[in-house]
C-alpha cells in the first residue's frame, strides 16, 4: 500500500481509471493508452507499479481501483474539480480552458488550498460540467443517457461525461456554445434509429444530435414516459 502522494504521472492513471469507472466501462490497458496518450508499454510498466504499492488489480480482463486506490483517485478528481470551479466561477474562464488549466494546476496543488477554495467557493457540489466533486457531490440517482430517453420526454441536463471532456473538447465547446448545460431544459421531440440522431428543443431552438453525442451528456426526466434501452459498457 501506498503511503504518501501518488506522483504526477500515477496521479493521471488514478484519474484516468476513475473517471472510465464513472463511466460504466470496463478499465483496460488498451483504453488507458488511448485515453493518456500513451503507449501500451508504457501502461503496463505504470500498472505493474500502481499494482505494486496496492493502487490497482489487474486482471486477464480488466484493471480495477482497490480501496486504497479509489481514495487515491477521489483525491486527484476532488483537486481538479474544485479547480475548475475556481477558473471559471471565480477567473470567468470557458469550461474547455478551464478543464485544461485545472489538469495542469491540480498536480500543485495542497490539500490546505483545496479546502479553502471548497470554503470561498460556496461549499460546491459539482464541476462546472456537472460531474460530482468526491466526498461533496453524488450522481442524482435518477439521471440516464440523453441516447436513452424517449420521444416526447421533458429532460433536465445533469452533467456532460468527462469522455467529452478528455477525449473531444470540441464537444465540450459545442455543447456549452449551444446551452446544452447542467439544469438546461430539454424537449425531446424525436429519435431516428435509422439515422441515429436526436432531435429536441433547447431554450426555444430545435437541435439534433447524433446518438454518439447524445450518449455523453446525462439527464434527468421530469416525464414518466423514458425508456432505457442497455448500452455497450454499462
Amino acid at each position: 500500500m501506498t503511503s504518501k502522494a501518488p506522483t504526477e504521472t500515477i496521479a493521471r492513471y488514478l484519474e484516468a481509471l476513475f473517471y472510465i469507472e464513472a463511466e460504466g466501462e470496463v478499465a483496460r490497458g488498451a483504453r488507458l493508452a488511448d485515453w493518456l496518450g500513451v503507449s501500451r508499454p508504457t501502461v503496463t510498466m505504470a500498472l505493474r507499479r500502481m499494482s505494486r504499492d496496492g493502487l490497482v488489480r489487474v486482471t486477464k480482463h480488466e484493471i480495477g481501483l482497490t480501496k486504497t486506490g479509489k481514495a487515491e483517485a477521489a483525491a486527484v478528481v476532488r483537486k481538479h474539480r474544485l479547480m475548475e470551479r475556481w477558473l471559471t466561477d471565480a477567473l470567468g474562464l470557458d469550461w474547455v480552458v478551464a478543464d485544461q488549466e485545472a489538469a495542469r494546476l491540480e498536480h500543485a496543488v495542497s490539500d490546505v488550498v483545496v479546502d479553502r477554495l471548497f470554503e470561498v467557493l460556496g461549499h460546491p457540489t459539482t464541476c462546472p460540467h456537472g460531474n460530482p466533486i468526491p466526498g461533496y457531490g453524488v450522481a442524482d440517482s435518477a439521471e440516464v443517457r440523453l441516447s436513452t430517453v424517449a420521444p416526447s420526454t421533458a429532460a433536465r441536463v445533469s452533467r456532460v461525461s468527462e469522455v467529452a471532456e478528455r477525449e473531444a473538447p470540441a464537444l465540450l465547446a459545442y455543447l456549452q456554445e449551444k446551452g446544452l448545460v447542467p439544469g438546461a431544459e430539454l424537449a425531446i421531440s424525436e429519435i431516428d434509429t435509422v439515422g441515429r440522431t436526436l432531435r429536441f428543443e433547447v431554450r426555444g431552438t430545435e437541435f439534433v444530435l447524433s446518438r454518439e453525442t447524445a450518449d455523453k451528456v446525462w439527464v434527468v426526466p421530469s416525464s414518466p414516459k423514458i425508456s432505457v434501452r442497455s448500452h455497450a459498457g454499462d
